[in-house]
């Protein structure tokens, strides 16, 4: 099964990712960890975004494609991939399409962790203010002022790609705010209303 998963920063998706790709016995495919990787690789692209990150710039939807396809050519996605912190934009989610379609594949599913964002602040100032009356040092991911600001890079760039997904009838979006277990659950439900048989237990 191949799979999208979308959402606003600090919604979850890293953890639920983890989830589905167990379930499904996939592997999970993080922007982050595929462009380590390929730097590390050494290969064409990884030298390119190495170069561009060591400029402290942002690597360019080209070079992001090329190492997320160079990822899926990989033997162990042949039963599927899901998809973390990719595609941000629709340019990168139609270039991802075209690659597919060369490959004579497609996704799946798109799922998507929908949040209110005023209730992720409070639940972002929530982690601060604890980790500050507990003396714990504040992720920087848990500022709140730096939170908001990623918050408007997502909606400006990345929800219009929700939209994209929608329009090809692929999306399926969960309440993102409730429990771990019970985000899981949702998503679960959507993905084996779509294909029961390749869904694993927890065993």
């Amino acid at each position: 099964m191949r799979l999208v998963l979308l959402g606003p920063p600090g919604a979850g998706k890293g953890t639920q990712a983890t989830k589905i790709a167990m379930r499904l016995g996939i592997p999970q495919l993080s922007t982050g960890d595929m462009l380590r990787e390929a730097v590390a690789s050494r290969s064409t692209s990884g030298l390119r975004a190495k170069h561009i990150m060591d400029r402290g710039e942002l690597v360019p939807d080209d070079v992001v494609v090329s190492v997320v396809t160079n990822r899926i050519d990989h033997s162990d996605t042949a039963n599927g991939f899901i998809l973390d912190g990719f595609p941000r934009t629709v340019t990168q989610a139609e270039a991802l399409d075209q690659e597919l379609a060369t490959r004579g594949i497609q996704l799946d599913a798109v799922l998507e962790l929908e949040v209110d964002e005023d209730a992720l602040l409070d639940r972002i100032r929530g982690r601060a203010e604890e980790a500050a009356n507990n003396g714990g040092r504040i992720r920087s991911d848990d500022n709140p002022e730096v939170f908001k600001t990623r918050l408007d890079i997502y909606r400006a760039q990345t929800a219009p790609v929700t939209e994209y997904y929608r329009s090809q009838g692929l999306l399926n979006t969960v309440d993102g705010l409730q429990s771990i277990d019970v985000v899981t659950q949702d998503l679960t439900a959507a993905l084996a209303k779509l294909s029961p048989h390749q869904m694993r237990s927890d065993s």
